[in-house]
């Protein structure tokens, strides 16, 4: 016999399971018969779109009779067929009554009742139409109408409940009880989902595991799904889900969507976790931890909300597993964070791997010493690992082996067993990842920005590029983010996940308007409870749960994409979200903002990063000025040799002069202790210094000129035409050099 059919054992019990369940499963699921609100925000699916028609939809949002009748006109505009969607389907209307005027009776034929019938017939045959519009009808008064309550024909006999065809349905069925006749003929067509004809525990089970998802609200469980589930069960011939391991479940195949066998395995994990219990007595003897069960762990907000695992098993090592295992515990109760932890568990993984294949001797604690180590980090350097992943396999193992010894928990390491500064290659010199201009420029265009397919995706981005926060931090805000200051300047208050605490940065009026705009969007979806500003797109009936990072970053990928968004090779961009940041910390620097005032911005922990931003920024600026041509007054190159003796000097200089004397269309060559003798008279001073970034300048700076020196000769004034004339001629010759050797070029010379 095969699994599929192997009948309930008789000794297959589950002690307390039952009782569990009993205490668990409320009663409004302890039901044969549920029948899901249509707005249930899990397991209802709303009204078909036909005003009138309170049947399920089954696609585009219409019920499987309307959807045939608007396959059968050809598929026109959903919004021309709801214009005509043909008469009331049965099962929602009155039957077929007699054409006599006035008679309420069932039609038995040719539009007659069965008495204005038999008096047709003994009329011998007439034309029936107009016979029956010739006839009179009965006398209404006490006569009684179908117990259905859509239904108004007449009963044919006192003995009757219903109307003749309804009678006759009611009897084809068996004359069931009358109350749950009517209410299946009112659900005709409805979701409902039906646990009769199952064993009482299994009944129990398929209850709980629907009750646990409407409470969870995050995944949508419809109907058909879990009825589903329901004959998977019953055709499994078990009384418990139990009787069956969880891939057995996991296995069966779905008619549509992987979303059924989904629901079967997830109901079998919830039942197992009633009987089991959660906490750490059910699963630190496991040599596989289901991270779910252990309540109260610290999680990586805005990440995918997969389940976590913590695999010990492929541990092979017996005296390595088990204080690898008491690690991990006592990190995840001090409040790391779970996937740092999962981190962990995969270095020493990857130790144990060595272990195995190089050292299959050692077999215990005491043998790992400084020789083993030493060959532990030959065997790393050659092994397909990036330096990343190499780096956390030695500082991983470093910190294992310091709590083994300041716990005492295993005497036996030796002394040596350690890890020096050296061990590892030498970090490289961290590079900014922030983006050039020209990039910044597409992605912040106006045209772009409203190509985002939703509001939520424009909103992440206009915050990640204007506030500088960190894509994990964004995705997660609370709904009510907005805070101002006794000036009434706006503030967003977010949640610092990397340092835990809570931080704000200021914002602009243009950004406070928008996310004012995402809450009434998102109060307007779920008018109960929205503790999240941006709850996640997709799996979030109930509006709990907050976007995830890796659901922004998809659509990111695919608006970057649409948007075709190209490098300066003209290659498409692939950015990630950390780099908005990054830019906004550079063009703070860029704009002589104090770091200590960017590092409040950032909510950096110390300045050591934000140091980080300014010594990168002004290298690029550096080699920037240096590529780029510089003319004085006269129209002529001036050139700073980077490699000369003075290059460092002359480069703290301009850099001075950048942030303290910058003039609107140029630089003040001048050394800086030394006082000005042309006041304002830049455009005639031998030290002044300009380039290709201010050639706008120059050119609208060029054309007010000609303005004054026409204005000036026509008012008689010549010392003022003269004095304009020469500013007149140092812009043309700036302009002229300028234009002739581009932004870039540089002397060969």
């Amino acid at each position: 016999m095969s699994p599929a059919r192997r009948p309930a054992a008789a000794t297959s019990t589950w002690p307390g399971l039952l009782e569990k369940l009993m205490r668990a499963v409320r009663c409004e699921f302890r039901v044969d018969l549920y029948v899901p609100d249509a707005d249930h925000p899990v397991l209802g699916r709303g009204c078909c779109s036909v005003t009138g028609c309170d049947r399920s939809p089954s696609g585009n949002r219409l019920c499987s009779t309307h959807q045939k009748r608007w396959i059968d006109r050809g598929r026109p505009e959903l919004a021309e067929f709801l214009t005509d969607p043909g008469p009331p389907l049965n099962g929602r209307r009155d039957l077929t009554g007699c054409t006599v005027p006035g008679c309420r009776y069932g039609s038995s034929g040719l539009g007659l009742c069965m008495r204005h019938r038999s008096a047709w017939t003994t009329s011998r045959h007439p034309d029936p139409v107009a016979w029956a519009a010739a006839a009179v009808a009965a006398d209404p008064t006490g006569r009684r109408s179908c117990g259905l309550p859509f239904c108004s024909l007449w009963i044919d006999s006192e003995r009757n409940r219903f109307c003749k065809a309804h009678e006759t349905r009611w009897r084809m069925q068996g004359r069931p009880e009358v109350e749950g006749f009517i209410s299946r003929c009112l659900l005709t067509g409805r979701d409902r989902i039906d646990f009769s004809g199952l064993p009482p525990l299994l009944k129990l089970e398929l209850q709980y595991a629907v009750q646990c998802r409407a409470d969870a609200a995050t995944i949508m469980l419809p109907a058909p799904v879990v009825n589903w589930a329901i004959r998977q069960a019953r055709d499994a011939a078990v009384s418990s889900l139990l009787d069956q391991p969880a891939p057995w479940w996991a296995d069966r195949a779905g008619p549509k969507t992987n979303s059924y066998p989904a629901f079967l395995a997830f109901a079998r994990d919830t039942v197992e976790t009633l009987h089991e219990g959660t906490g750490w007595e059910v699963e630190y003897p496991r040599d596989i931890w289901r991270l779910e069960r252990l309540p109260g762990l610290t999680p990586n907000p805005g990440k995918a909300s997969s389940r976590h695992r913590l695999r010990f098993d492929q541990i092979t090592q017996p005296w390595l597993r088990e204080p690898v295992k008491r690690w991990s515990r006592l990190r995840l109760s001090s409040g790391l964070a779970v996937g740092t932890v999962v981190s962990d568990v995969k270095a020493l993984r990857r130790f144990s791997g060595f272990l195995a294949e190089a050292v299959p001797e050692t077999d215990a604690i005491a043998g790992l010493d400084r020789a083993l180590l030493e060959r532990y980090l030959a065997w790393l350097a050659t092994a397909e690992v990036g330096p990343g992943a190499r780096e956390d396999a030695v500082t991983c193992l470093g910190m294992f082996f310091q709590a083994l010894r300041q716990h005492g928990w295993e005497p036996s390491l030796p002394t040596t067993a350690v890890f020096f500064t050296g061990d590892l290659p030498r970090r490289s010199g961290k590079v900014t990842r922030h983006l050039a201009e020209h990039v910044m420029a597409q992605v912040e265009a106006v045209a772009n920005l409203d190509r985002w397919p939703n509001p939520e995706g424009r909103l992440v981005t206009l915050i990640l590029m204007r506030a500088g926060l960190r894509a994990t931090d964004a995705c997660t805000l609370a709904f009510n983010c907005l805070l101002h200051d006794g000036q009434g300047a706006p503030y967003l208050r977010y949640v610092n996940n990397k340092m835990r605490r809570e931080a704000a940065v200021p914002i602009d009026a243009d950004l406070e308007v928008e996310i004012r705009a995402q809450q009434q969007r998102v109060a307007a979806r779920w008018p109960d409870r929205h503790p999240h500003l941006f709850p996640q797109l997709k799996g979030n009936a109930g509006g709990q749960r907050p976007l995830s990072y890796y659901s922004y970053r998809g659509m990111l990928n695919a608006w970057l994409a649409l948007c075709e968004v190209h490098d300066e090779h003209g290659g498409q961009v692939h950015l990630t979200p950390h780099q908005w940041r990054h830019t906004f910390a550079c063009r703070l620097i860029n704009r002589d903002v104090p770091q200590e005032v960017i590092r409040v911005l950032l909510d950096h922990e110390s300045t050591q990063m934000t140091a980080h931003y300014a010594r990168i920024t002004d290298q690029t600026v550096r080699r920037r000025w240096e590529q780029a041509t510089k003319v004085n007054i006269n129209g002529e190159r001036v050139d700073i040799d980077p490699d000369g003796p003075l290059g460092q000097a002359q480069w703290a200089k301009t850099r001075y002069g950048m942030a303290t004397q910058t003039l609107p269309n140029g630089y003040c060559g001048l050394p800086v202790q030394k006082s000005c003798p042309h006041a304002n008279a830049c455009l005639t001073c031998p030290v002044f210094i300009t380039g290709p970034e201010f050639l706008p300048e120059l050119r609208e700076h060029r054309g007010r000129t000609l303005a004054l020196i026409d204005k000036a000769e026509a008012d008689g004034h010549t010392r003022l035409a003269q004095m304009n004339t020469e500013v007149l001629t140092n812009l043309d010759k700036m302009i002229g050099q300028i234009e002739h050797e581009p932004a870039g070029t540089a002397d060969a010379s």
